[in-house]
């Protein structure tokens, strides 16, 4: 997770918080001492509370209904590509309101 995190900071800069669920992945100690070496918040939102995290359960349901719902995947390498071309699209070529119409990837 910290990993990922470095990544996306080195392309995208640091944040002054992120905001996430209560999941083992967000609350193990790497994570915590990850926080406080780069002084980037954290912000659990409450549990059983997804609408305290808007745009996860906003994404989630975009990909729910325009990918997982769309397609009835054979095996894993199928289900594997088609989320992947999902992915690629959503990144790079449709416009997001939240970004003044930029893919993300812009």
């Amino acid at each position: 997770m910290t990993r990922a995190l470095d990544d996306l900071i080195r392309r995208r800069g640091q944040p002054d918080i992120i905001v996430s669920d209560n999941g083992t992945e967000m609350t193990s100690h790497a994570v915590l001492r990850w926080c406080q070496e780069t002084g980037v918040g954290w912000h659990y939102i409450a549990p059983g509370k997804p609408m305290q995290n808007a745009f996860v359960e906003s994404f989630n349901g975009r990909i729910r209904d325009e990918c997982l719902n769309e397609h009835i995947f054979g095996n894993l390498a199928e289900a594997r590509k088609i989320i992947e071309n999902w992915r690629i699209d959503y990144n790079t070529e449709r416009p997001h309101t939240s970004l003044g119409g930029l893919a993300p990837a812009l």
